[in-house]
């Protein structure tokens, strides 16, 4: 691996003296616990953010909820396989104080519908831009957590046009790059079982979470595919993100992708897993914004 591409959590966020804190945390033996015990938490989904002013789009043979915040440059935050955009509310608040803040819920996800089309990250790339279309926005940066980064890496793929900087957080960019038997790690495993106690909450179609979850299986089994060549066809600024303890991405693998994309960046979080954003929301949020602030 190209050593030179890779930012580490201490060059990326030293600017705005995170890493200070950071250390401190660490220097004392029980705090030092604490610290390296967090990538093994599952902090509660967020609370959904008052600011934000909710919608419906009708798009792509669906309706797509989404909610706005802020003014400024527009970010679009893409959340995983399985949640909602509520689990975006730690960094909903630090985006908006410099940009309009668009979460989405993706297809068939929290309070969107979905249709009988097989899923693909074609299709919910292509929900994305027909929402981009309907608020007139014609090109937004994307922030993506796993199923959400993938949606990113898409959008940089097939409409580089409409597509600024992508912070992709625990992305695959084929089917390898997933651990088998994620389903049966303790944090994983009781993600899941949240993420269908609110698919049932917030979903119009409450009762049909096993259809959802097979159809998007499907999905998972052979997706996403990419070649080196289209990897490399990618022109947007691009940032990997990972946390150093993920339940479900294998760690060779982003720094594959990170290799393969021209000019991206690889950066793992310390002490975080797969759900880095709501375990260590503070360096998340700074890692964001020193990205797409940067000029």
């Amino acid at each position: 691996m190209r050593r030179n591409k890779t930012l580490l959590i201490a060059g990326l966020l030293s600017v705005a003296g995170v890493c200070g804190s950071s250390a401190a945390i660490a220097a004392g033996p029980s705090s030092h616990i604490a610290w390296s015990e967090r990538w093994q938490q599952l902090p509660n989904t967020p609370a959904p953010v008052a600011a934000l002013k909710p919608h419906y789009a009708s798009v792509n043979g669906i309706q797509l909820y989404y909610a706005t915040a802020g003014k400024g440059s527009p970010v679009v935050l893409l959340h995983g396989g399985l949640a909602n955009s509520d689990y975006w509310g730690e960094q909903v608040a630090a985006l908006a104080k410099h940009h309009q803040v668009i979460v989405v819920d993706s297809r068939g996800h929290g309070r969107s519908t979905r249709d009988s089309r097989p899923y693909s990250y074609d299709l919910m790339s292509d929900d994305v831009v027909a929402l981009l279309d309907e608020l007139k926005i014609q090109k937004a940066d994307i922030v993506g957590w796993s199923d959400g980064g993938i949606i990113g890496i898409d959008l940089a793929i097939r409409y580089p046009a409409r597509i600024g900087k992508i912070f992709a957080f625990a992305p695959n960019t084929r089917t390898s790059g997933v651990k088998p038997d994620t389903e049966k790690n303790p944090v994983f495993a009781r993600y899941i079982e949240r993420a269908g106690n609110e698919y049932r909450t917030l979903s119009k179609t409450p009762t049909q979470y096993d259809a959802f979850v097979e159809q998007i299986s499907h999905m998972w089994a052979s997706q996403p595919n990419w070649s080196d060549s289209d990897l490399k066809k990618i022109s947007a600024p691009v940032l990997i993100v990972d946390g150093d303890r993920d339940e479900a991405i294998v760690r060779q693998h982003l720094e594959y992708i990170a290799d393969t994309i021209p000019g991206a960046g690889l950066l793992i979080l310390p002490n975080t897993s797969h759900f880095a954003f709501i375990q260590a929301p503070e360096e998340f949020n700074q890692a964001i914004l020193n990205f797409i602030d940067y000029k």
